[in-house]
């Protein structure tokens, strides 16, 4: 049985990478830890925390670890809702059903989670529903449309709800990360149906999204905003995630928009000459 403690926190994909820091760091803050994995050991122990298995794309999984939590515990004071898979690849690229794919754990997945927690955190009249956005949330990535597209979904649930629920002392927070030192790029979706057409883009993105990964920000520096979300006195509802993050946030806000779309281009080497409309189409 896991001691119980004021604080009760509940952490989906902590077997690594941000999930892991954030774990981590809020059980540094004083909060009893439970992370979630698929393959966790039910009850097993990883330097404090206390792991549970979890499938977050299946109802029943996701039933059954909140109920293991509350009988352990008794209640639940914060949910971070990390579990995510990304996506690589043009959009004809992909199936409609690897698309589903990134939709059910980066959507549906933490749509289940948060049905499943706010009855509990009603009755106390307290909690902090923490949503794992990014950069991503707010600002295109070509050749990552369906994983940028799930973060849109989850930014504007997240701020919906949020409204819904903070006169019963419920809070619904957005943490915004940009590139972590993270496997990130080992767990994305990536499309069954390569083209010719898309390559040279497909492959630059790829590129970028390696470099990313190896010079981003550490998982910790993440960890700390999702405790400073889970405990500031008066929330916010989006928090930046490290420098770049905050860099793009600023300026998604405050440059022109054809400014922001030709730095998008420039960036993911999209530059080429513009074909006419019906141009290279073949009847």
């Amino acid at each position: 049985m896991a001691a119980k403690t004021e604080q009760v926190a509940l952490v989906t994909g902590a077997s690594s990478g941000i999930g892991e820091a954030a774990a981590h760091e809020l059980l540094g803050a004083g909060f009893t830890v439970y992370g979630t994995s698929r393959k966790a050991a039910p009850g097993e122990n990883r330097n404090g925390i206390v792991f549970l298995p979890l499938d977050v794309t299946n109802d029943e999984s996701v039933a059954a670890v909140v109920r293991e939590v509350l009988e352990r515990s008794g209640r639940i004071d914060v949910l971070v809702n990390n579990a995510g898979v990304g996506s690589s690849g043009a959009s004809e690229e992909s199936s409609v059903a690897q698309d589903q794919i990134v939709f059910d754990v980066n959507v549906f997945g933490l749509l289940r989670m948060i049905k499943a927690v706010l009855p509990r955190m009603r009755v106390q009249g307290s909690g902090r529903v923490i949503n794992m956005s990014s950069v991503g949330g707010f600002a295109p990535q070509p050749f990552m449309a369906s994983y940028v597209s799930s973060k849109h979904a989850v930014e504007g649930y997240s701020e919906s709800v949020d409204h819904e629920v903070r006169e019963h002392g419920v809070r619904v927070l957005l943490v915004e990360p940009f590139n972590t030192s993270t496997a990130f790029d080992a767990s994305v979706v990536r499309g069954d149906n390569p083209l010719p057409v898309y390559e040279r883009g497909r492959h630059t993105f790829e590129d970028i999204l390696a470099d990313g990964m190896k010079t981003g920000a550490d998982p910790a520096v993440i960890g700390k905003v999702i405790v400073a979300a889970a405990t500031d006195p008066k929330p916010k509802l989006r928090y930046p995630a490290g420098s770049g993050a905050r860099r793009i946030s600023m300026l998604r806000r405050l440059v022109p928009a054809r400014i922001f779309d030709k730095q998008i281009r420039k960036i993911n080497q999209l530059n080429g000459p513009v074909r006419a409309a019906g141009e290279g189409v073949r009847p």
